[in-house]
């Protein structure tokens, strides 16, 4: 019984083989909608057709981690974030395992908001991805200065990017000017004080859109970059709302609400784009001013900071 089992099965993979000799294709469309759990390099022993499609290079234009977070503790120190080690040593296994058959063809990274990388990590998958137009990674904690001019160094192709206000951001910006020549949309998660704007003004002025979304909004900083980026085309700043320094407080900053937004409004009338909400009737409006221009991500809907009303920096 087991041996025309058998039989029957080999028979039905000689039969599947001839029909999708001629289309690939669909397989190629398939594969691209499996995550890196479902990883071709897995099904493509199911049979060598699949195999095939599998390998085609297609295939291989997006590397899309928004599913898998830290198995991680917050910390009061640098760099504010404990990781398990098991968890680091899975992440490992992973890359390996996707970037390998991509043979350097990714030109999209997503990493999910809680995807805290080592500086190792990051560096192996940088060097796997020299073609690389868009980035989208914003837990930075545990990637130093010289790991991250290294890998942006090495993307002449990069044109996208999604990343977390920092502090210090002139290194950033910096090395995206002198190597990112083709560099033109940024999306900022975190709050926009002026020494950010500043800094993102100087190095990236030819900058075409910038997204600021569920953002605490320093509106002098906001100002400055409606009026140095002289080409800025799209600027989201939707479910944002005012904030300004208070180093009285936990966070930083307080919320203002009494805000004067009509010069705001009048130097952005040249633009191509504005998306704009701040409605106290909106559950994304009220949420950042919760969180005081700096969402807790983690308290809502999974998968919610994916989205933005810029279609080409949404997920």
């Amino acid at each position: 019984m087991e041996v025309a089992k058998r039989g029957t099965m080999e028979n039905n993979m000689v039969i599947w083989n001839l029909l999708m000799k001629n289309h690939e294709d669909v397989l190629i469309e398939i594969f691209k909608r499996l995550d890196i759990f479902e990883s071709p390099s897995s099904v493509r022993r199911f049979c060598e057709t699949w195999g095939r499609a599998s390998s085609n290079q297609s295939f291989w234009q997006t590397l899309d981690f928004s599913m898998l977070r830290s198995d991680f503790i917050k910390s009061t120190a640098p760099p504010y974030v404990w990781v398990n080690s098991n968890f680091d040593n899975t992440l490992y296994n992973l890359l390996f395992i996707s970037l390998n058959p991509s043979q350097g063809n990714i030109k999209t990274l997503i990493f999910h908001y809680y995807l805290y990388l080592t500086n190792d990590q990051f560096l192996y998958t940088a060097k796997r991805c020299p073609l690389l137009r868009r980035l989208v990674f914003v837990s930075w904690n545990r990637i130093n200065k010289v790991v991250m001019r290294k890998a942006i160094k090495g993307w002449k192709d990069l044109e996208s990017m999604t990343m977390p206000t920092i502090e210090y951001p002139n290194y950033i910006f910096q090395e995206i000017s002198r190597s990112c020549k083709k560099f033109r949309e940024l999306k900022v998660m975190g709050r926009l004080n002026l020494q950010f704007a500043s800094s993102l003004t100087i190095n990236l002025p030819n900058l075409r859109v910038l997204s600021i979304r569920c953002s605490g909004l320093v509106k002098e900083a906001l100002i400055l970059i409606l009026d140095r980026l002289q080409y800025l085309e799209v600027l989201n700043i939707s479910h944002s709302c005012f904030v300004e320094p208070f180093p009285d407080s936990e966070e930083g900053y307080r919320f203002i609400s009494d805000v004067d937004t009509d010069i705001i409004s009048k130097k952005a009338s040249k633009l191509r784009e504005f998306h704009t909400c701040m409605k106290e009737s909106c559950i994304m409006c009220h949420r950042t001013r919760v969180d005081c221009g700096l969402p807790r991500w983690f308290r809502y809907e999974e998968g919610i900071w994916k989205h933005d009303e810029v279609s080409s920096l949404a997920l």
